[in-house]
């Protein structure tokens, strides 16, 4: 797909596999904390440094996944050079409220799903 879609599409390849890369590097250092804090070599209150990082690893996963930056969205701008589109700002007004919905979207679920995470991985560090 090479085509912005307003609320669907607004990156292209290259930007989908920044974000997959960045969403790996912060999953790596939520479990890297997580771990240091099981295994004693950090005070248990640095478990909560933690939250941040795999806050940004559930953006940074669904940006991905929905083929969709918050970023761009909240700013009207779109990237799809690396799927053979191009890239510029976005002028429609509705375009401009369905992407700022879908990244809104975005933020809420990557929110829950932290939530959810970090609540089980701190009741899961407790029984170990």
């Amino acid at each position: 797909m090479a085509e912005y879609q307003p609320g669907v599409c607004n990156i292209g390849a290259n930007q989908r596999r920044a974000r997959r890369l960045s969403a790996i590097a912060s999953f790596a250092v939520a479990i890297g904390i997580a771990l240091a804090t099981t295994l004693g070599a950090i005070p248990d209150l640095s478990l909560w440094a933690a939250v941040p990082f795999v806050f940004g690893g559930y953006v940074g996963a669904l940006q991905d996944y929905f083929r969709f930056c918050v970023a761009f969205g909240a700013l009207a701008r779109y990237d799809l050079s690396g799927s053979g589109g191009s890239s510029g700002r976005v002028d429609a007004s509705e375009a401009v409220r369905a992407d700022r919905r879908k990244a809104a979207k975005i933020l809420l679920l990557a929110t829950v799903a932290t939530a959810v995470t970090s609540g089980l991985g701190a009741v899961l560090l407790r029984l170990a």
